[in-house]
């Protein structure tokens, strides 16, 4: 294991600045493309969820492609989303930033769709079964180490743990070495989940959030941060600066719905996808002040 490391604190008044900013005269194209890959059968809400999180945190397009074959062709609640097939979303002009994992099974099909995606000079952030598929193939993390584009995984402890070829209990004991292990072997930038989550950079740059609350142990807000974090990537902002900002608004949404009673118990990742909205706006609103 490496050496002890001290994770400086995710505050505030270091992130709003990160914020992308936007002139009057702005377009759509200037806030960028991003894309949603997951959704095997009876798991399409976590693309649907990470989609609206990535449209409500400012990406100028968001697509999401399902592996599902019967899914909906549309986003009943949220049609800004452009669904497409996964093939479809492989031949879009421009693409920014690359979602995968979210739901996405661990069929052949997804070790397909993987592998290709992981050969793209696109950003990309990895989440849920796309970590577990490298976990499992030899071959897909060797990818991911030469991947020149950068690089966000999202794993919680035990995803992690799979992924270092220990136990649960060892990563959430050793967070912070855990999340630079990670970073470090892979080459990536590694978002440890849980409380206190530990941002680390495979530089040796390290960060702990300082927001959130117990109402985020819930279904589907891995999926959201998943969608926020996306999102700031395609609107330019680099995978360590993305990350930064996105796990501190992912935690201060939640702390701003408990302030309004809104859970802990029962607070739902569209809640806290929406509140996030809500949150950004009031801290670049201060920045522009």
């Amino acid at each position: 294991m490496i050496e002890q490391t001290k994770p400086h604190l995710l505050q505030e008044n270091m992130l709003r600045q990160l914020i992308p900013q936007r002139k009057n005269d702005a377009h759509k194209g200037l806030f960028g493309s991003v894309a949603i890959i997951g959704g095997d059968t009876g798991m399409v809400g976590a693309v649907l969820l990470a989609s609206r999180a990535a449209l409500c945190c400012g990406a100028g397009r968001v697509y999401a492609a399902t592996l599902c074959s019967n899914a909906p062709s549309v986003d009943i609640n949220q049609p800004e989303i452009m669904l497409r097939s996964p093939l479809a979303i492989s031949q879009l002009p421009q693409l920014d930033c690359l979602v995968i994992g979210p739901g996405l099974g661990q069929s052949a099909a997804a070790v397909e769709l993987l592998e290709f995606w992981l050969a793209q000079n696109v950003a990309m952030l990895l989440d849920a079964d796309a970590l577990n598929l490298i976990s499992s193939h030899l071959h897909l993390a060797a990818i991911v180490i030469s991947r020149n584009a950068e690089t966000v995984i999202t794993p919680h402890a035990g995803e992690a743990a799979r992924l270092l070829n220990t136990n649960s209990e060892h990563v959430q004991q050793n967070r912070t070495e855990s999340a630079l292990e990670l970073a470090r072997f892979l080459q990536v930038t590694c978002v440890l989940k849980g409380a206190g989550t530990i941002c680390a950079q495979h530089d040796g740059s390290c960060f702990m959030n300082t927001t959130g609350n117990v109402g985020l142990a819930s279904g589907g807000t891995g999926d959201v941060l998943s969608g926020i974090i996306g999102s700031l990537m395609a609107q330019g902002l680099t995978a360590l600066d993305a990350v930064k900002l996105g796990v501190y608004l992912h935690g201060a949404a939640a702390d701003s719905l408990v302030k309004k009673s809104v859970g802990p118990i029962g607070m739902t990742a569209s809640e806290v996808a929406l509140e996030a909205r809500n949150v950004l706006n009031a801290l670049n609103a201060v920045t522009n002040h």
